[in-house]
């Protein structure tokens, strides 16, 4: 589990001793900083998540934070560092860091090169990294490049200086991956996009309009409003150099399966993605969709999954920008204090989405 994990909005999670107990017996890392416990036999508290052989029932001992356990008598744990920050907190800075060697790196850095700057194994590194950012090492730091290659497509320079700039070290490496990495060719991309052709279907949905958009590798917009009419010119704004052409063809069915999706949640839906947007915003919008279905996170339970718990603020921001409703759940997003507001599709929809959601997972 992790600081995505379920969280319900009308429970005070672990306020029992049981409910710490089966914490501590599940080490469960989402119990970590609501609570400690300690064992009276050998005199150190603990992390619930602290890997150490669980003692007796009897001999365990909850307090509600570091100070008090100390305060009793006991001391931290060497094996879970307990009067340190959370193991989750630090493992993100751990991985934070290497994400800012991989972006300022000329070269992508091996995998061995990455582990030992943060003195851990090569295995537990990848397995870290992936767990938290979503993505492999090479795959952040291939979407880093082509971060820089879009930015350096936007500015007047010719498409090999714009390569080069992007740290790919040859021609050929990079066109082999280019319509991946943006989306079109280069050309296309330095010329706006106007040769893309993005097709869209409009339809009804519990929440009034929905207008659902894809381009050839998959769905890249799904948005809603009360009324139909803003829904074309929404799309045209976020896309505003492609050719916009209503679809007729077999795609046509991509909106049924988001409308049926909307009425009955619970059944899930898996359609391909063309997520774009800065290498920030995809990390963010990666996480939201391993946020479970019928739970929420915080935006600082986000922030702190990115390695920078002060990062709130940009978080809402790339919330507010998902062009995506609904398959990148944005909605199960709400303020550390269990508050629901900030929605591009309107707080109450929000609202209603979270409502019906959890209760479909009690159904």
């Amino acid at each position: 589990m992790n600081a995505l994990a379920p969280k319900r909005l009308e429970e005070k999670p672990f306020a029992t001793d049981e409910a710490r107990w089966q914490a501590v017996i599940s080490r469960d890392k989402d119990a970590d900083g609501q609570f400690f416990y300690a064992i009276s036999t050998t005199g150190i508290y603990c992390y619930p998540s602290c890997p150490s052989r669980l003692a007796l029932r009897a001999n365990t001992h909850f307090f509600e934070t570091s100070a008090t356990a100390e305060q009793a008598g006991f001391r931290p744990c060497k094996r879970c560092k307990s009067d340190q920050a959370t193991p989750s907190s630090r493992d993100a800075h751990v991985i934070a860091q290497a994400c800012r060697l991989i972006e300022n790196a000329d070269e992508i850095p091996s995998l061995g090169t990455l582990a030992q700057s943060q003195n851990l194994s090569s295995y537990h590194f990848h397995r870290l990294f992936t767990s938290i950012t979503g993505v492999t090492p090479r795959a952040y730091a291939i979407a880093h490049r082509a971060h820089k290659i879009r930015n350096e497509l936007s500015q007047n320079t010719s498409i090999t200086e714009a390569i080069y700039q992007a740290g790919f070290n040859s021609n050929s490496r990079f066109y082999a991956t280019s319509t991946e990495v943006l989306g079109m060719t280069p050309t296309n991309f330095k010329n706006g996009g106007n040769s893309e052709t993005l097709y869209y279907s409009i339809g009804a949905c519990a929440f009034g309009s929905i207008l659902v958009a894809h381009s050839e590798k998959g769905i890249c917009a799904i948005l809603i409003h009360d009324d139909e009419k803003p829904l074309l010119a929404d799309l045209q704004t976020r896309f505003p150099k492609a050719t916009l052409i209503e679809d007729r063809t077999d795609f046509k069915h991509w909106l049924e399966q988001v409308v049926n999706f909307v009425e009955a949640p619970k059944k899930g839906l898996e359609l391909p993605l063309d997520i774009r947007g800065t290498l920030f915003q995809q990390r963010v919008w990666q996480l939201l969709q391993k946020i479970p279905f019928g739970t929420t996170a915080s935006y600082t339970d986000i922030a702190t999954q990115l390695g920078d718990p002060k990062a709130v603020r940009a978080v809402a921001r790339a919330c507010a920008a998902n062009p995506i409703a609904l398959l990148v759940p944005c909605h199960r997003v709400v303020r550390s204090d269990g508050g629901i507001s900030g929605y591009r599709w309107g707080v109450e929809n929000k609202r209603t989405l979270i409502s019906r959601e959890a209760k479909a997972v009690t159904e």
